[in-house]
């Protein structure tokens, strides 16, 4: 045999034997099963379905290796039932509003979202590159979880009420739908805060069992039908700038994935993040205006004074959160700080082109 056709044909073997012995790992991968539950009703839009999305794209992304198992809000567990679910190992994962959790640790509120906060491009910077992440990992290690951010709905309206809110007076003695810190400055303010997943929030409100309430925005807020129950739908809301949703996952089970495995779960929350803050952005505007134009809902901003009223009681609310732990206290420094940093930057940059951009588009 031609000496230069032998080695040529040697070396092609070889190559196919490598190649096999490369593809193997691969192949023998092991199924990954995932147990997912959540705060959310099914299907409900932005919120529901992008829980949903999330771990349609798991097993999307991972060729169907990762199968995860998908329960809405009271299909396995009740909406608030979840982080105990997961904590105990009896699921794998969570997709919800970590500040549900602040009975548990102060701490849980800061990452979702706080009065007077981050916007959902500064909670994004803070996490990822200003500590957030391990002040989050290290709260979270401490009830056996490991979480990232995997949505988020942007800056909220500050929500529907059945009488006008011209002072701080106003909020006295109101009964209120308002979970996380935000519910604490209400308080302060002489309001009393409840907690309600979002599948009770209606029914409470067309009831009187609750005289106001937040929820999301435009988008959502339509879609519960919260007009028939108020008409006053007032913003900014000063209690979720940036409101980031979580993917929480049972610690025990996460270290006892593959590195390849953490880093498709990763990207597939990384992905979602993205994907709901543009949903809400893209769909907000249009569900307003059928709000006021065909709903009759009366849109109204909240005055200086009453939002001069919520920035004091937020400080207040502060202090609590760092006399409660040294841990709490090292997160809210962080987040002051990014607070400031991001905010001098945003104000330099973002708010002052959309103001120059809306002036002269007569916006």
């Amino acid at each position: 045999m031609d000496r230069r056709k032998f080695i040529k044909n040697a070396g092609l073997a070889t190559g196919a034997a490598a190649a096999t012995t490369l593809a193997a790992p691969a192949i023998a991968q092991e199924r990954v099963e995932m147990v997912m539950v959540s705060t959310w009703p099914r299907d409900f839009p932005g919120l529901g379905t992008g829980a949903q999305r999330l771990a349609q794209n798991l097993s999307d992304m991972s060729d169907g290796r990762i199968q995860v198992e998908y329960f809405a809000a009271g299909e396995r567990v009740g909406a608030f039932d979840s982080f105990d679910e997961v904590a105990s190992g009896n699921a794998q994962a969570y997709h919800a509003a970590d500040y549900y959790w602040k009975g548990k640790h102060l701490g849980w509120g800061y990452f979702t979202a706080v009065p007077f906060g981050l916007t959902y491009d500064e909670i994004n910077a803070w996490i990822h590159f200003g500590g957030g992440q391990e002040l989050w990992d290290e709260l979270a290690g401490e009830f056996g979880l490991k979480c990232l951010a995997a949505g988020n709905t942007g800056v909220q309206m500050g929500g529907w009420f059945n009488k006008e809110i011209n002072s701080p007076d106003d909020l006295k003695g109101l009964k209120m739908r308002i979970p996380g810190l935000g519910g604490d400055v209400m308080a302060k303010l002489g309001a009393s805060p409840v907690s309600l997943p979002g599948g009770q929030i209606y029914e409470n409100l067309v009831s009187g069992a609750i005289d106001a309430t937040e929820w999301v925005g435009p988008w959502n807020d339509s879609f519960m039908k919260f007009y028939e129950a108020a008409k006053y739908y007032y913003y900014p809301g000063m209690h979720e700038p940036g409101s980031m949703l979580a993917f929480g996952m049972n610690a025990s089970w996460w270290g006892g994935l593959s590195k390849t495995d953490q880093a498709l779960i990763n990207a597939a929350a990384s992905q979602e993040n993205d994907l709901m803050m543009a949903e809400y952005n893209a769909k907000s505007g249009a569900a307003l205006k059928d709000l006021v134009e065909n709903q009759g809902v009366q849109l109204r901003e909240f005055n200086d004074d009453v939002y001069d009223a919520f920035f004091e009681a937020s400080e207040e609310v502060f202090e609590t959160v760092r006399d409660h732990s040294e841990l709490a206290h090292r997160i809210d420094d962080s987040f002051r700080a990014a607070r400031t940093d991001l905010g001098a930057w945003s104000k330099l940059t973002i708010q002052s082109y959309i103001a120059q951009r809306n002036r002269v588009l007569g916006v």
